[in-house]
């Protein structure tokens, strides 16, 4: 009867550390409606801001550290919002047209996780058909991770306005690198 009771007890602390661990292990889908995307686009004369959403994602974590994952985002869903109306209008349209990401052609984006080491993170960035490797700062806090990312366009054949690729564009010329500020909820 003892050995019975002991026996219950060790295989009642097994299913509750297994399932602790699993808490904390495996891949977890994020919650694209609370994950947000900032973006900052600069040019010589101000800037303008807005938003763009996730499509699907997922992060891995292996004790409770991320290790791996991957992200997609749904280019359709440009916002401008420091503009209003007319010009609002205009802006996006012109940011999902060819000159930028051409949207038509190329709805996502994605962000695959390679390596995590510390808070940096490598991966394969894919915008408008082309592939380059990133690495950037990001921070876990509970069942979240942020950071801020500067991503140069034109190394994504996004060339227009840019003054490394035309000249005398004077104040009409658009910084080649935009920012993003990224926060995952899982």
């Amino acid at each position: 009867m003892k050995t019975t009771r002991i026996k219950s007890g060790i295989l009642a602390v097994l299913a509750v550390f297994t399932i602790a661990l699993s808490a904390h292990a495996g891949k977890k889908p994020i919650d694209v409606k609370k994950s947000t995307i900032k973006w900052v686009g600069k040019k010589v004369t101000g800037e303008h801001n807005g938003t763009i959403n996730f499509k699907e994602g997922d992060v891995e974590l292996k004790q409770g550290k991320l290790v791996g994952g991957s992200f997609t985002v749904n280019m359709n869903t440009i916002n401008v919002q420091d503009l209003e109306g007319e010009y609002k209008g205009k802006l996006e349209g012109h940011l999902k047209s060819d000159d930028f990401f051409g949207v038509a052609t190329h709805p996502t984006a994605t962000f695959v996780i390679t390596s995590v080491e510390g808070n940096t993170v490598k991966g394969d960035l894919s915008i408008k058909g082309h592939t380059e490797k990133k690495a950037f700062t990001l921070t876990k806090k509970g069942n979240t991770i942020s950071g801020d990312v500067k991503i140069d366009r034109t190394k994504f054949d996004i060339r227009y306005g840019s003054a490394s690729f035309f000249d005398n564009l004077k104040d009409k010329a658009i910084n080649d690198e935009f920012e993003l500020s990224v926060n995952i909820v899982f």
